[in-house]
């Protein structure tokens, strides 16, 4: 019997079986009775039906409901990370649309990132299931169609925060007149703009301390830490407002441990403004066992080892962002600096692992080797870098740009505020 020509058939079958079982019924007296209706042939019931087990195997397949959400993603962080999460749930498959160089600079100003290294950050999401390059900032009668028709898309997202064009006119004003729109809640206490703000700062903060180098050579590095912190509340400069809860983690957790035998690779770092370069060598570092455990370091190991005008993002938002990573199974919410044979017993680690394009340790010349244990253990070995990228690499597109970025600051701060001032309650994760 051929199966794909009777599949109305069994879903007829499956949805009206008091029907069939009248109908099977019908045919066992039928047969019983050939010999009364002496010229009707009638099917053996086995032949008939030997495919009855089908119907027992048949399930109703319900449709994947395919949501889709854009955005610019440049500057990636925790908050982008929550609002794909929240996407997800809504669905099935999330489709995430990012918005071209061209359309960004038309309705925002230049971005700090290129299309490639925002397409990997996208990509390396673990709840984004594809990636559309080079979507319009404004859902447009047409890409809505190109959606609909083309994409599956059932329902377009986005956050409670307004999204304005040029004109003051609501990017997603089609798709809610349309009813293929749903909302989700925005992600407090981050932004790009408060990202560019905190890096800006940042350098001021930088000339500053190179400025008193001399006269403070005498204090101790936490005591400069203590300082500059206050400096910072004192000049009201850009501090991050996030309110980490234990909630969040779990919602970014896999929430899996690594089986007996596993092969735990372990990588650790700052992992700070994360980019595309930390993607890539994380997927690298994962192919090498069957368990990616990845340390980050805290604020004072960074600040210590780096300059007091680092961390830009601290501990619990990069914890996030590394714990969003699809190649990342588990964190270590402050690692050592060193690697220790105990953390190593503890952790069943089998591999370290470390890239060769890193930030510079600047102010600890000859400090002790965080790897000399795994070293002399055997199980140490550097990977090639995909992308030569660091957090200074990326700050410097800003600081070499500035007036431009404190110009786009200026208009973006304005409506963040305006938003802050109406904002209200609304329920949602």
């Amino acid at each position: 019997m051929d199966f794909d020509g009777v599949n109305s058939i069994w879903d007829g079958v499956y949805y009206h079986p008091h029907l069939f079982g009248g109908l099977m019924l019908t045919a066992a007296l039928l047969g019983l009775s050939t010999s009364y209706f002496a010229g009707i042939s009638v099917p053996h019931l086995p032949y008939m039906f030997s495919d009855f087990k089908l119907f027992q195997k048949k399930k109703y397949q319900k449709r994947r409901v395919r949501v889709y959400m854009d955005g610019c993603f440049d500057l990636m962080h925790y908050g982008h990370a929550n609002a794909l999460r929240q996407a997800k749930a809504l669905g099935d498959e999330l489709i995430v649309g990012v918005v071209s160089d061209e359309q960004i600079i038309a309705n925002k100003g230049p971005p700090v990132l290129s299309m490639e290294e925002r397409l990997t950050l996208v990509s390396g999401l673990k709840w984004v299931d594809e990636v559309i390059a080079d979507a319009p900032y404004e859902i447009t009668e047409e890409f809505m169609k190109r959606l609909f028709n083309d994409h599956k898309i059932d329902y377009i997202i986005h956050g409670d925060d307004p999204c304005l064009l040029p004109d003051g006119t609501d990017a997603y004003a089609l798709a809610k007149s349309a009813g293929r729109y749903k909302q989700i809640k925005r992600t407090e206490g981050v932004s790009s703009t408060d990202i560019v703000g905190r890096i800006l700062d940042s350098q001021k903060d930088s000339k500053g301390h190179e400025d008193d180098n001399v006269s403070s050579q005498h204090i101790e590095t936490d005591t400069m830490n203590k300082l500059e912190n206050n400096k910072k509340v004192a000049n009201g400069q850009q501090m991050s407002h996030f309110l980490p809860t234990s909630r969040r983690i779990v919602q970014f957790s896999n929430g899996k441990g690594p089986g007996p035998n596993a092969h735990v690779v372990y990588i650790d770092g700052a992992f700070d403004l994360f980019h595309a370069g930390h993607v890539e060598i994380l997927k690298n570092a994962r192919k090498l066992g069957d368990f990616l455990l990845v340390g980050i370091y805290t604020d004072q190991t960074i600040s210590e080892h780096r300059g007091s005008h680092f961390p830009l993002m601290h501990l619990h938002e990069r914890s996030l962002s590394v714990l969003a990573c699809r190649h990342v199974d588990e964190v270590i919410i402050g690692a050592p600096w060193e690697v220790t044979k105990d953390m190593i017993t503890t952790f069943n680690i089998s591999l370290v692992v470390h890239g060769t394009v890193s930030e510079r340790n600047s102010t600890l010349n000859g400090a002790v080797d965080p790897y000399a244990v795994p070293k002399s253990m055997g199980i140490f070995r550097m990977i090639e870098s995909p992308k030569d990228i660091t957090t200074t690499t990326v700050a410097q597109r800003i600081v070499d740009n500035h007036e431009i970025y404190q110009k786009r600051n200026a208009k973006k701060e304005a409506s963040e505020k305006k938003y802050y001032a109406q904002k209200t309650y609304i329920s949602g994760d």
